[in-house]
């Protein structure tokens, strides 16, 4: 069953009105406080926690639910602003950028291009790509469609030779997966994602998988995540999307979603800054959602 958008996993969010209100932590009092539902006539009173003293808060029902909203129940009580996260795929939980990067340049030379690093994450920070290089040069339409052809067939090639597993990817995803909602939103082909996971566990600890084939316009349109949020049926405000580029951030900020960043050093040149959190792996991600830094303003 659904609640919010949110299992009904928690005894309190069964309820009514949850009642052991006083496990909340005060991040969890601000955000009923803050509730746009809080100048509604009150429906109950809720006795604030020890660090508030003995303080007498009236609230509404929603204004309550919208704080559930904002949060999901974990370890005892504690609660976390986030309760769904949207992952994308290569560069962050399998290590594939660069055998992308390596069959489209190799396909690219053959129509007199010569593609450096660079240049190619560059056209991938706005959404372009090679192939717009060779438009240039004069190279025909159907000239372009039979590199790019060329260049997914050695693609799939290389995915099934060369090593892409990220250390430690699978355990977290399953831990994470105890508590949160997860799902994969990826600019990849669904061909070549049914490759990458064909002897892998990482889509069982995931709710659904969007490819590319499911939105119109892929990153840095904010399409992918948007789709995503509509699947879901929640606000942008509990779900946190976790990318490793540019293209991916700037696809999440305009879905108006919080984005944590993965250190990748294939995408580290690009301008990263506009992220709400920065971590280094993703194992990582568990510590920054439960004791969130807060935003600099």
């Amino acid at each position: 069953m659904q609640y919010n958008g949110f299992r009904r996993n928690s005894d309190w969010i069964k309820r009514p009105i949850p009642t052991p209100l006083f496990k909340l932590q005060p991040f969890a009092f601000s955000m009923m406080l803050r509730s746009p539902e809080r100048r509604k006539p009150s429906q109950c009173t809720l006795i604030g926690p020890s660090s508030y003293g003995s303080t007498r808060i009236e609230l509404s029902h929603s204004a309550i639910h919208y704080a559930i909203s904002r949060n999901r129940a974990i370890k005892g009580g504690l609660l976390s602003r986030y309760s769904h996260i949207l992952l994308d795929h290569d560069g962050v939980l399998v290590d594939t950028e660069p055998l992308y990067f390596q069959a489209t340049q190799e396909c690219v030379a053959k129509l007199g291009v010569n593609l450096q690093l660079s240049e190619y994450l560059a056209l991938m920070a706005h959404g372009k790509n090679a192939w717009e290089l060779a438009r240039r040069r004069g190279v025909n339409g159907r000239e372009i469609a039979q590199a790019r052809h060329r260049r997914n067939l050695r693609y799939r090639e290389l995915l099934d030779t060369e090593p892409i597993d990220i250390d430690g990817v699978e355990d977290t995803l399953a831990m994470l997966a105890r508590s949160y909602h997860l799902a994969i939103v990826t600019t990849a082909l669904a061909e070549d994602f049914e490759l990458i996971h064909r002897h892998r566990n990482i889509v069982k600890a995931v709710d659904f998988v969007l490819t590319r084939e499911h939105y119109e316009l892929s990153k840095p349109h904010p399409d992918p995540y948007l789709a995503a949020l509509d699947r879901y049926k929640i606000d942008p405000r509990v779900a946190l999307a976790v990318e490793d580029s540019q293209r991916g951030l700037r696809a999440a900020i305009a879905a108006d979603l919080d984005c944590a960043v993965v250190h990748n050093t294939f995408t580290s040149a690009q301008d990263l800054s506009a992220a709400t959190y920065h971590i280094e792996h993703l194992s990582d991600l568990s510590s920054c959602i439960l004791d969130p830094p807060r935003r600099q303003i």
